[in-house]
């Protein structure tokens, strides 16, 4: 069963990660003023889909576990907030809201790991790479909407 649980996760990811490819940066975004230290743009394509992979191994994890139903609440809000990111970054061009955004999924995400790591180690663990890069991607919309 863990690993059906696998591909339902991965799945929800992956639809997450779709609002990539229906709002693309572009010209837009290629425009702004950004730190020195914003990262290549081929970057963020290499590391999506391994931290969905991390993702959904962390959510299959504890849903194999008994009485895990709040940690899994958690885990459906932190990708209900991700999906929200793109479309009103670059769909919106708002990067205040945008920004808005991405700090109550970093929260999700740091209470998701935390509650995680309660129910076991190996999905909190999972999960640290993606608060890393979240945190990441936040401090950089900051700059981003400091900036413009």
């Amino acid at each position: 069963m863990f690993w059906i649980d696998f591909l339902i996760f991965l799945f929800a990811c992956m639809a997450a990660g779709l609002t990539g490819s229906l709002f693309p940066p572009g010209k837009w975004y290629s425009d702004l003023h950004k730190p020195r230290w914003t990262p290549p743009n081929w970057i963020f394509p290499v590391a999506w889909p391994i931290l969905y992979i991390l993702m959904s191994y962390s959510g299959a994890t504890l849903a194999n576990l008994e009485n895990s139903g709040s940690a899994l609440a958690l885990w459906a809000l932190q990708i209900a907030i991700n999906t929200l990111w793109t479309p009103v970054f670059f769909g919106l061009k708002n990067i205040k809201l945008g920004l808005i955004i991405i700090l109550l999924l970093l929260v999700s995400v740091l209470i998701s790991t935390c509650v995680f790591w309660l129910y076991s180690s190996l999905a909190g663990v999972l999960f640290l790479p993606y608060l890393a890069w979240v945190a990441f991607a936040a401090t950089l919309n900051a700059a981003v909407f400091r900036l413009n």
